[in-house]
């Protein structure tokens, strides 16, 4: 699960970051992925410390890094998405 969960959440997190590079006007769009986000930050961080870091070691330092990495991406997206065109 750990393994799985890591693979799924950096396919997600590379999607996303060239998405949102690629499209910083649209609002809709970096609110929606900030809020997707958001449940990724939280099963991320559910799989670190519930499974557990110890069932692969080789990938733990990656895992946790690309959680506090999402957490800056995804107060980005936020930025993007709600801010203001005065």
């Amino acid at each position: 699960m750990f393994t799985t969960i890591f693979w799924i959440l950096a396919i997600w997190f590379v999607i996303n970051v060239i998405w949102m590079w690629f499209q910083l006007n649209n609002k809709t769009l970096q609110k929606t992925f900030a809020w997707i986000n958001v449940a990724a930050i939280i099963i991320g961080f559910w799989v670190y410390y519930g499974v557990g870091a110890s069932h692969n070691p080789g990938i733990a330092g990656w895992f946790i890094a690309m959680n506090w990495i999402n957490i800056v991406v995804a107060c980005i997206q936020f930025y993007f998405g709600y801010r203001s065109n005065d």
